[in-house]
């Protein structure tokens, strides 16, 4: 580089011989000498060390996957149905998962670097960890279906209740019409109590802080964590042993409140934290007092958050047995006073049908499972679609 000789006043030029300023030489590589000759031992690559593009599969990629899945299947079929005294599909899939993962491993070690070596093998890990948990879910809910698919397709399965019908009964008599309203009265009451319990606990939690919201916070916590049945059992000692109530749809609700509230709260905690400080800070600025800021401010920002979290409750608690067994009394009539007699749900026909051991009643027990299951499947579903909506808007 010449060291330029100047006046005062006089324009600097930081350019060298060839032309190229500082900063322009900076980015040559740094392997390639200053006079442009490439040093010896012929040409440089110079996309060596460049990173590697994330969530791009190039053909070597896709052809490496799929011959190693290939040739690994090959294999070992041969040597577990063939050569060897095995047989069976799960270990035939077992043995060629931990082989394919061998060979594919093998087969990225020689055409690229250990990096990509371990981001092959635990991408293929992962989405073989997703595809196992997928297909769970599709045969549990295939199975469900299409052992209920008899019952489903009868009208009156669904306007009929089990009076005076006997379980041998044929499917077009009787239906799940008393479990059905039992269901949407006891969850309704439910979310009646539990709803402004965990909002409140969360808006607590959130907006007051303090020592005291730290151990609500850990009570509710514990809470979640706790099994169902004992809620049920906390119900059925304070409530029908200690003041004498009887098993009635109230009892129930009860159980399930206690079951919902952590849910809604931990929730809607969540979603009050995703509301951004300025918005509280501005509500203050304006003159508002806290709890006008919390009221007018807060919470409708946080209204689809809020909102998921009502649906996830509702989700877990509809098809929750353990707290029903205890509190509540199995009937075949429809009653729609919670407060008095005893109210069947779909959980409690459920399980009452499928250990009947009767093959026409097990299939309408199958039939209600599978409509409460789409239920709760429609209910998740609503619930990723707020969500999805609320990060889109953010």
């Amino acid at each position: 580089m010449a060291t330029p000789t100047t006046d005062p006043g006089d324009t600097v030029d930081l350019r060298d011989d060839r032309g190229q300023t500082d900063a322009e030489l900076d980015l040559v590589d740094p392997r390639v000498r200053p006079d442009g000759e490439l040093p010896p031992g012929g040409a440089v690559d110079l996309d060596e060390d460049r990173p590697r593009v994330i969530r791009a599969r190039t053909f070597d990629d896709r052809a490496a996957l799929v011959c190693s899945a290939a040739g690994s299947a090959g294999l070992v079929w041969i040597l577990y149905e063939r050569v060897l005294p095995l047989s069976g599909i799960l270990g035939l899939v077992v043995a060629w998962y931990l082989t394919f993962l061998l060979v594919y491993g093998i087969t990225l070690a020689c055409t690229g670097p250990r990096a990509r070596v371990v981001d092959g093998l635990w991408s293929v890990v992962v989405h073989g960890a997703a595809l196992v948990a997928g297909l769970a879910l599709f045969a549990t809910v295939a199975f469900v279906f299409v052992r209920g698919w008899a019952a489903l397709h009868h009208p009156n399965f669904y306007t009929q209740d089990m009076s005076g019908i006997r379980p041998t009964s044929p499917l077009t008599q009787g239906g799940i019409k008393h479990a059905l309203l039992g269901t949407i009265i006891e969850v309704a009451l439910a979310v009646a109590m539990a709803l402004p319990l965990g909002i409140g606990t969360a808006v607590f939690m959130t907006e007051v802080g303090g020592r005291v919201a730290d151990t609500v916070r850990t009570v509710v916590e514990a809470m979640t964590a706790l099994p169902d049945i004992l809620a049920g059992l906390f119900v059925y000692t304070v409530l029908i042993i200690g003041l004498h109530w009887e098993r009635d749809g109230f009892a129930v609700s009860i159980a399930l409140a206690v079951t919902m509230v952590p849910i809604i709260a931990r929730s809607a905690e969540v979603a009050l934290k995703v509301v951004p400080n300025n918005l509280r800070e501005a509500g203050m600025a304006l003159g508002a007092t806290h709890w006008q800021t919390v009221r007018r401010v807060v919470l409708p920002t946080a209204r689809a958050g809020l909102v998921t979290s009502l649906i996830l409750g509702i989700a877990r608690t509809a098809g929750e047995t353990a707290p029903l067994l205890i509190v509540s009394g199995a009937s075949t009539f429809t009653n729609t006073d919670p407060f008095h007699n005893p109210m069947n749900s779909l959980p409690l026909y459920i399980f009452t049908a499928v250990r009947s051991g009767e093959p026409l009643y097990e299939q309408r027990g199958y039939g209600a499972a599978a409509l409460l299951l789409a239920v709760v499947l429609v209910l998740f579903a609503v619930t990723r679609l707020l969500a999805r909506r609320r990060g889109a808007l953010r």
